[in-house]
C-alpha cells in the first residue's frame, strides 16, 4: 500500500502556504512546534500527569463511597414511597399496626387551601391511615343522630377516626377539639395512596354525592367548590395519573414495534457510516438534499392538514385557549398548531439553504475533513463501539447519584411542627411532640387557636442530619464530576487513537496494534488526574447553573425586574463560560492524548494552535457539526416517518399487525428519540475524530514544510483544500 506521506512535485502547495504564513499576524500565540524526525505521533515516554488532582479524585471517589454507605445505613426508601401519617407511621407498611391500612385519609380536606401548606408543605389537619376511602357523604352530626337507630352507622364511620377511639356520644365540639374524628367524610378515591374527593358531573354541574353544597358537623354551609379549590393541586394530577396509566399500557403493547424500529435505526447508522466510508462527498450531499425534501414532505403534510381543518368547526381556536391537556391529540385539531410546526419547518429549510449558498466552500472543506475521518474509522472500526463504553459508565453514575440522593432524602427520625390555619401563630413552624403538645398550652393561645402538631420531615439534630442539604449538594457535585470524567476519558481515548493513525507514516502498516486498548490504557494510567482536573472545572460551572435555575425557581413570584434581568445576564454568561470550556477541554484533551502534558499546558498549546491557525479555524467553523446533525436529522426522520406511517395504519401490509393504542406518539416519539441518540452516539466518534486530525493537521504545517526532508502526514487532498481555503480567505 502506498505510503500516505504527502511532498508536493510541483511547489504551487508549498507556496500556498509560504504565501500564507509570509506575513505574519499581528499577535503572535506560541511558539510553532519545530520539526522533529524522531517524533511519531502520541509520545510513548511520558510520565503521570496532574498528579495531586488524581489523589483527590481517588479520595473524593472514595468519600463519594462513604456517603453512599452513610446514607444507606440512615435512609429507608419507604419513607418516599410510603405516606405518613401525623404520628409519622407509615401506611401500608408491613409488620406495622397499618400494614392494612395503605391510604392516607386527612379529616378536613378544606384546611388544605390555608396559605400554611405553602409554608410548611404540610397540610394542617389531622391525617390517619385507612384501609379505604369514603364512598358516602355523612357528618359527624347526622352519624350521632342515625347511631340511635342503628350501630352500624357508628361502626363504619369509626374507621376513619383516631385509633381507639369508641365514644360516639362524645359531644361534637368536644371531638372536634380534640381531633378525634373528621366532622364529615364525602365520597373519595385513592390517589398516590390518598383519599380526594370524587367529583361527578351531573347535568352540567360538579358534585359530590350528588351535592353541590352541604353542611359540617357544625351546620357550617359548604359548597363542592371549597372542596376543588382544595383539591385543585391533586386533582390536576388525576390526568397526569391517567395520562401515565395509559401511557404505560401503549408501551405495554408496542414495546416490540419500538425495538425494530430502534434496530432499524442502528442498521441505518451503520450503512450511513459504511457509505460514508467510501461515498463521502455523494452521500453527505445526498443527505443534505434528503434533509430538505424531508422538510418540504413536512411543509406540505401541515399545509394539507391546514386545509382539511379550515372545514372544521372549532379549529380556530387558540393553543392558549385550549390550556394544557394531557390527551396531546387535542392539538391536532387546531389550525394554530400545523400553522406553528409549518412555519418551523419552512425557517429551517430557509435556513439550510441560506447556508449551502453563502457558505458552500466551507461545506466543501468540512466533507474533506469528514471523508479523511472516514478513512481513520476505516482502519480502526473498533472506535465506533467504544461510546458503549462511555454509556455504561454514565449509567453507573446516575443510578448510584439518584439510589444515594434518595437515601439521603430518607434520612433522620420523625420531625413534628407545629402546624396552625393562623400563618400570625408565633409557634408556627416550630419543633414539638405529640405526647405533649396538648399539655403545652400552644393551642389554647388566641394567635393560635386550632394548632395542631402534625408530622413534618425525616431530619434529626445530629451534624448528619443539619449538614443533609449540603451533602446533597455534594452529591450532586460528584455525579457531575464523575459523568465528566467519564465523557473526558472517552474523548482522550479516542483522540490518541485517531492521532495514532494520523501520525503513522504508512497506513495502515505503521498503525500501532489495538491502537484503541493502547490509547485508553494510556490515557488511564497516566493521565487520569488531567482528566479529573478538566472535568471537575466544567462541573463548578454546571452547578453553578443548576443553582442558578434553582433561585430563578424561588425568585419566580417576585415582580422585580432588576433581580430578573441580573439573573437572566448570569445565566447567559455561565451558559458562554460553559461552552467555551467545554471547547478548550476538548482541544485540551487531544494535546495531552498526543505529547502527554499536563492539562493547562495542553490547553494553552492547544488554545495557541488554533489561535496560529485562526483562518482555518473560520474555514471550519462548526460546518462539520451540522453536517454530521442533518445526518441524525436524516436518520431519525427517516425512522419516524416509516414508524409514523406504520403506527397510524398508513400502510396496507402491516394493518393488521398494529396494536391498537391510545396514542399512537407515544412509541412514535419513543423510536425519534432513540433513533437521535443512537445515531448521536456513533456521529460523536466522527466529530471527535475530526476536532483530532485537524489539530494533527495544523501541527502537521508547523513541523513540516513538504520538502523530501520533511513531507506532510496528510493526505494531499486535505493540504489541497485547507491551503485553498486559507489562500481565498
Amino acid at each position: 500500500m502506498l505510503s500516505h506521506r504527502y511532498s508536493p512535485s510541483s511547489s504551487s502547495a508549498v507556496q500556498s502556504e509560504t504565501s500564507a504564513s509570509s506575513v505574519p499576524p499581528a499577535p503572535v500565540y506560541g511558539v510553532p512546534h519545530k520539526f522533529d524526525p524522531s517524533f511519531r505521533g502520541p509520545v510513548r515516554r511520558r510520565s503521570c500527569t496532574d498528579v495531586l488532582c488524581c489523589l483527590i479524585f481517588f479520595i473524593v471517589i472514595l468519600a463519594y463511597v462513604a456517603l453512599g454507605i452513610v446514607a444507606w445505613l440512615h435512609g429507608d426508601p419507604k419513607k418516599v414511597l410510603y405516606p405518613t401519617d401525623s404520628y409519622g407511621q407509615f401506611c401500608g407498611q408491613r409488620g406495622t399496626i397499618n400494614e392494612d391500612k395503605p391510604i392516607l385519609f386527612y379529616f378536613n380536606i378544606l384546611k388544605c387551601t390555608n396559605p400554611a401548606i405553602l409554608i410548611n408543605l404540610q397540610c394542617p389537619t389531622t391525617q390517619m391511615c385507612v384501609s379505604r376511602c369514603p364512598d358516602r357523604f355523612a357528618t359527624y352530626t347526622e352519624m350521632q343522630l342515625q347511631h340511635k337507630l342503628s350501630r352500624s352507622y357508628w361502626d363504619y364511620y369509626r374507621q376513619f377516626c383516631k385509633l381507639g377511639f369508641n365514644n360516639p356520644d362524645k359531644p361534637v365540639s368536644q371531638v372536634l377539639r380534640d381531633e378525634d374524628c373528621p366532622s364529615m367524610i364525602i365520597p373519595s378515591r385513592p390517589f398516590l395512596q390518598r383519599c380526594l374527593p370524587e367529583f361527578i358531573t351531573l347535568n352540567g354541574s360538579v358534585t359530590v354525592a350528588n351535592r353541590t353544597r352541604f353542611k359540617d358537623a357544625l351546620e357550617m354551609p359548604r359548597s363542592v367548590t371549597e372542596l376543588q379549590h382544595a383539591a385543585k393541586g391533586i386533582t390536576g394530577l388525576l390526568d397526569t395519573k391517567e395520562l401515565g396509566l395509559k401511557i404505560v399500557e401503549d408501551y405495554a403493547k408496542s414495546w416490540a414495534w419500538i425495538l425494530i424500529g430502534l434496530l432499524l435505526a442502528l442498521l441505518v447508522s451503520l450503512i450511513f457510516i459504511l457509505l460514508l466510508r467510501f461515498t463521502a462527498g455523494v452521500l453527505l450531499w445526498t443527505t443534505i438534499i434528503l434533509v430538505l425534501l424531508l422538510l418540504t414532505y413536512g411543509m406540505w403534510f401541515c399545509w394539507m392538514e391546514l386545509s382539511r381543518l379550515r372545514e372544521s368547526p372549532g379549529s380556530d381556536v387558540g393553543i392558549m385557549e385550549v390550556g394544557l391537556q394531557s390527551d396531546l391529540q387535542v392539538y391536532l385539531h387546531l389550525s394554530q398548531t400545523w400553522i406553528i410546526l409549518f412555519v418551523s419547518l419552512a425557517v429551517s429549510e430557509a435556513s439550510i439553504l441560506l447556508m449551502l449558498i453563502f457558505l458552500r466552500r466551507r461545506v466543501r472543506v468540512a466533507i474533506a475533513l469528514l471523508r479523511e475521518a472516514s478513512k481513520a474509522m476505516g482502519h480502526i472500526p473498533t472506535t465506533l463501539f467504544f461510546p458503549v463504553v462511555t454509556f455504561l459508565l454514565i449509567t453507573v453514575c446516575i443510578s448510584y447519584w439518584a439510589t444515594t440522593a434518595v437515601y439521603l432524602a430518607s434520612s433522620g427520625e420523625p420531625v413534628y411542627k407545629v402546624v396552625s390555619p393562623d400563618v400570625s401563630c408565633p409557634h408556627a413552624n416550630s419543633t414539638c411532640s405529640p405526647e405533649t403538645f396538648n399539655r403545652s398550652g400552644v393551642s389554647s393561645s388566641p394567635l393560635c387557636a386550632g394548632s395542631l402538631c402534625l408530622f413534618a420531615f425525616y431530619g434529626g439534630e445530629t451534624s448528619y442530619h443539619r449538614y443533609l442539604f449540603l451533602l446533597q449538594l455534594s452529591n450532586l457535585l460528584v455525579f457531575l464530576w464523575l459523568v465528566n470524567f467519564s465523557l473526558a476519558l472517552e474523548q482522550c481515548t479516542l483522540a490518541g487513537t485517531f492521532a495514532s493513525y494520523y501520525w503513522s507514516r504508512r497506513k495502515p502498516e505503521d498503525i500501532p496494534p489495538c491502537p484503541l486498548f493502547s490509547s485508553f490504557t494510556r490515557t488511564v494510567r497516566y493521565h487520569t488526574g488531567s482528566l479529573a482536573f478538566g472535568a471537575l472545572i466544567l462541573s463548578m460551572v454546571q452547578l453553578f447553573r443548576i443553582v442558578l435555575e434553582y433561585l430563578e425557581q424561588k425568585l419566580r413570584g417576585v415582580n422585580n425586574s432588576v433581580s430578573r434581568f441580573i439573573m437572566i445576564c448570569l445565566k447567559c454568561c455561565f451558559w458562554c463560560l460553559e461552552r467555551f470550556i467545554r471547547y478548550l477541554n476538548r482541544n485540551a484533551y487531544i494535546m495531552v492524548a498526543i505529547y502527554g502534558k499536563n492539562l493547562c499546558t495542553s490547553a494553552r498549546e492547544a488554545f495557541f494552535l488554533l489561535m496560529r491557525n485562526m483562518v482555518r479555524v473560520a474555514v471550519l467553523d462548526r460546518v462539520t457539526d451540522f453536517l454530521l446533525f442533518l445526518g441524525k436529522v436524516l436518520i431519525a426522520g427517516g425512522v419516524g416517518v416509516v414508524a409514523f406511517f406504520f403506527f397510524t395504519r398508513r400502510i396496507p401490509v402491516f394493518q393488521e399487525q398494529v396494536p391498537d393504542l391510545n396514542y399512537y406518539w407515544v412509541p412514535l416519539l419513543t423510536v425519534v428519540i432513540g433513533s437521535y441518540l443512537i445515531a448521536h452516539g456513533f456521529f460523536s466518534v466522527y466529530a471527535m475524530c475530526v476536532d483530532t486530525l485537524f489539530l494533527c493537521f495544523c501541527d502537521d504545517l508547523e513541523r513540516n514544510d513538504g520538502s523530501s526532508n520533511k513531507p506532510f502526514l496528510m493526505s494531499p487532498e486535505l493540504h489541497r483544500i485547507l491551503g485553498k481555503s486559507s489562500r481565498n480567505r
